[in-house]
């Protein structure tokens, strides 16, 4: 038994004070406001640890390195090939671990990485067919971060198009091949697998169906991320990506639809009825040049909100719950978008990956918690609900995660210097 005493810690019913948090294992035995002052101290406040929806961990090796020629999306998705194409397992581990640090030391305590680089070049199967899979988990287990593998069905270079030659990495060749594979991934105390279309474009309408998990894991994709993607959809089926899929039995209250940037109506009335949830990934959809999606209007219609680093351009899950807010300010030109709360229910859907029992301070939650500090540049002098609009990554203090500590006074207890690590990696896999 572990005990905690927060001087601030946000509870299901708001912020309160003095309070006691009574840790047994992974799990919240009990939580107690206005407690006596016992324990392990946290200063400042305390929250649920965040939950990273949506991430490309070798997509952090991209990080201020696509700005060339103005910084196009075709920038970008050369050397994201080019990256892809350099990738075996024993630097897709070192560089996810050092990614996966990164993400806990911003108060991540899960993460849900969208992992279609399956193969060896050509696409020739490794002697272990989900070595690429296995050496994430691996890295996030080094690093102590809960993961969901969410293994991404990728089977074609665009709709009705052949894949190119980096893109053999990423197919199974059909949708029963791509199940058959991740049939043999196993799970563990931090570790869970969901299913993932890429997209409309890389999964073909009539292969959609067969991209099947089990029922009580998630299911997610890209959706509507560009305009471009709607318009070739259209042209080819007659329907919208949303409609789609819709037509092929996917959505689902385990379905997560990932950016949801450019939808109809329709759509929306589609993933609300369907009780789905929309990952929105400001950052990189920012970074990207992508567009701002309807956050509001979708929320309002009964989809479920999660937030994702996704090219991990930017590591910090109090941007990407502000940038939720702020974005929609800038599309709607009104304030007020979203209550606190609302934000930090968005900031910890780890639902939408896989692990419903995190997300809370509450006895039967996990123990996954982050308490940041309240006398930073950053946040002196803020009232304790206004944290995810003022503070960043570097507040972050302390990290436990499934009771156990992580970071302590904003250091990894585990990987020595993460910057090092990554700094490392990444300049290697530039080198040639």
């Amino acid at each position: 038994m572990t005990t905690y005493w927060c001087e601030h810690a946000w509870l299901p019913g708001g912020v309160a004070e003095a309070v006691r948090i009574e840790v047994g294992g992974a799990g919240i035995t009990s939580v107690t406001a206005g407690a006596e002052r016992t324990g392990t101290v946290l200063d400042g406040l305390t929250l649920p640890g965040f939950a990273n929806a949506h991430s490309h961990a070798f997509h952090r090796a991209l990080r201020g390195r696509t700005h060339h020629e103005r910084g196009t999306f075709w920038t970008w998705r050369e050397r994201m090939y080019s990256l892809a194409a350099r990738l075996d397992p024993d630097s897709y581990y070192r560089l996810a671990r050092g990614v996966y640090a990164e993400m806990v030391l911003a108060g991540y305590t899960s993460v849900g990485e969208f992992h279609y680089l399956h193969h060896a070049p050509g696409g020739t199967a490794y002697a272990d067919p989900n070595e690429m899979g296995a050496a994430l988990i691996r890295a996030a287990g080094d690093a102590g971060i809960r993961i969901t593998l969410l293994d991404t069905c990728y089977l074609a270079g665009g709709i009705g198009k052949d894949l190119d030659e980096v893109q053999h990495r990423f197919s199974d060749g059909t949708a029963r091949g791509w199940a058959d594979r991740i049939a043999a991934l196993g799970e563990s105390e931090l570790a869970r697998v969901g299913g993932a279309v890429h997209s409309v474009r890389a999964v073909p309408a009539e292969q959609l169906a067969d991209v099947a998990v089990r029922e009580d894991r998630p299911l997610h994709v890209h959706l509507s991320e560009q305009r471009a993607e709607n318009e070739q959809c259209l042209a080819a089926y007659g329907l919208s990506p949303t409609e789609l899929l819709s037509d092929n039995g996917l959505l689902t209250p385990r379905l997560t639809a990932v950016h949801a940037t450019h939808l109809t109506g329709h759509d929306i009335s589609l993933l609300g009825y369907e009780g789905c949830t929309a990952c929105f990934c400001p950052t990189t959809e920012r970074d990207l040049g992508d567009g701002i999606g309807p956050a509001r209007t979708l929320s309002d219609s009964g989809v479920r909100l999660s937030l994702g680093s996704d090219s991990n351009a930017v590591v910090d899950g109090f941007e990407e719950a502000r940038a939720l807010e702020m974005n929609d300010r800038l599309a709607s030109e009104t304030r007020g978008r979203f209550t606190a709360k609302e934000l930090l229910a968005a900031a910890t859907a780890h639902a939408s990956i896989g692990w419903p029992e995190v997300g809370r301070i509450e006895a039967g939650a996990a123990a996954d918690l982050v308490a940041i500090g309240l006398g930073s540049v950053r946040t002196a002098g803020i009232e304790p609900d206004g944290a995810l609009l003022a503070a960043s990554a570097p507040d972050v203090r302390h990290v436990v995660v499934a009771g156990r500590e992580i970071v302590r006074d904003g250091i990894h207890q585990g990987i020595e210097r993460p910057e090092t690590v990554l700094a490392k990696e990444i300049e290697g896999l530039w080198r040639y």
